[in-house]
């Protein structure tokens, strides 16, 4: 009996109505407190995660899972032996070859910086990738020797390009003396895509074969594009691959060409869980004055369990079991709920938009203008376990000090 006694007393505790209404009022104040916090941590954090994940496939729309390229001064390997041995590596669902160059795209009186991209139009793997972006025109004239090229929407507007327009690139090189040999080509406009990534506004796709002609040492250029069957797998297969390479060539992953992007939303997501969790301390707070407040309308109760051989550490923890089950319940509430509103983010937005005719992303300014969402279960298990471990913290000195009221100071004045 006197082993379940602090369960006992703690959950009985928790159950009554008290007759103080200010600390009825400041528990569920404390309550609805870890509640919102947690809730709004797991949603916020899904929403992060979805666009997260959004920005990812933009980039990865036009781009691999990773590139294997030359090093700067060494020799170039043989692009086709290289390509078929990394094809047939675990998980590569297909390989590539391309040149990326830096351009002046010319359409008087406009100029604008460019990146032309050469691919080879007979690769299954390359133009699937492409196709998928295309809104306009079709690939079909993107062959060797067509000088037909590729353009993305924002520049196709800028500089007023449509299907069938001519367009001049220039290529800036030098000769072998050192001296600045720019190279002129006029393409025409075949196709018109759209990744929904400003990275890839100012991106040119031609034949290799056409980029191939414009630049001296091409092959200094080349890379070999490769894609495996999940992006999330890239990291670790790059690893495994490299091993493999010859001396000069090197091979980076998705993540690491786009660093930057993942880096500062890595760093917008550790703050914004920071920020929230605070939430959750104030009501730690809320907690130790609700304790504190019933360990002092309670005193008569804990000095007659005291003369009754109840000891200090029984006392403590009928003070931490109430405290813990209130904020505890207050955790889990707040995990159901934001696990609710998580996971149906998007179409809880839709439905407000439509409710009160606005638009949460204004399609005129932001390419995604619905809100998406990610729930990840092992940020709701460390939101959930954070939280319990500061609302548990909140309760040990409340709990402390209830074991410490002298049976007999309290009993004194009753």
């Amino acid at each position: 009996m006197m082993n379940s006694l602090p369960l006992f007393v703690g959950l009985r505790y928790v159950r009554a109505r008290s007759h103080k209404f200010f600390v009825s009022f400041i528990t569920w104040v404390s309550l609805l407190c870890v509640c919102l916090g947690v809730a709004a941590l797991i949603v916020i954090l899904s929403a992060m995660n979805g666009l997260e994940g959004t920005l990812r496939n933009g980039l990865l729309t036009l781009s691999s899972h990773a590139r294997i390229f030359v090093a700067p001064e060494a020799a170039a390997p043989d692009w086709s032996a290289l390509a078929a041995k990394i094809h047939a590596t675990p998980d590569v669902t297909g390989t590539a070859p391309s040149i990326e160059l830096e351009a002046l795209a010319v359409r008087r009186p406009d100029m604008l910086p460019v990146r032309l991209r050469g691919i080879d139009p007979s690769n299954e793997f390359e133009v699937a990738k492409v196709g998928g972006a295309l809104v306009e025109g079709s690939l079909d004239d993107l062959t060797a020797g067509s000088e037909h090229v590729l353009i993305g929407r924002s520049t196709a507007i800028t500089l007023g390009l449509g299907l069938g327009d001519a367009i001049t690139v220039l290529v800036p090189t030098t000769d072998a003396n050192g001296i600045p040999e720019p190279r002129l080509r006029e393409f025409t406009v075949s196709g018109v895509f759209d990744a929904s990534v400003t990275e890839f506004d100012s991106l040119l796709i031609a034949s290799l074969a056409d980029v191939r002609s414009l630049f001296p040492n091409a092959d200094a250029r080349m890379s070999l594009q490769v894609n495996f069957r999940d992006a999330l797998l890239a990291p670790d297969r790059v690893r495994a691959i490299r091993a493999q390479l010859p001396a000069g060539v090197e091979m980076r992953d998705w993540a690491e060409d786009h660093a930057s992007y993942f880096r500062a939303i890595r760093i917008e997501k550790t703050m914004v869980a920071i920020i929230l969790m605070l939430i959750v301390a104030v009501a730690a707070f809320y907690l130790v004055a609700m304790l504190a407040m019933v360990v002092t309308d309670k005193r008569t109760d804990i000095a007659i369990l005291r003369t009754l051989g109840t000891s200090p550490g029984q006392i403590m923890k009928v003070f931490l079991i109430q405290g813990s089950v209130i904020a505890w319940f207050g955790v889990a509430l707040g995990v159901f709920f934001g696990c609710l509103v998580g996971y149906y983010a998007g179409d809880i937005a839709a439905f407000l938009e439509r409710l009160f005719s606005f638009e949460i992303f204004d399609s005129d300014v932001y390419v995604t203008t619905k809100i998406p969402s990610e729930l990840r279960t092992s940020q709701v298990l460390w939101i959930s376990g954070i939280a319990m471990l500061i609302t548990l913290m909140a309760t040990i000195y409340p709990a402390w000090r209830a074991s410490r009221v002298p049976p007999a100071d309290a009993l004194r004045y009753e």
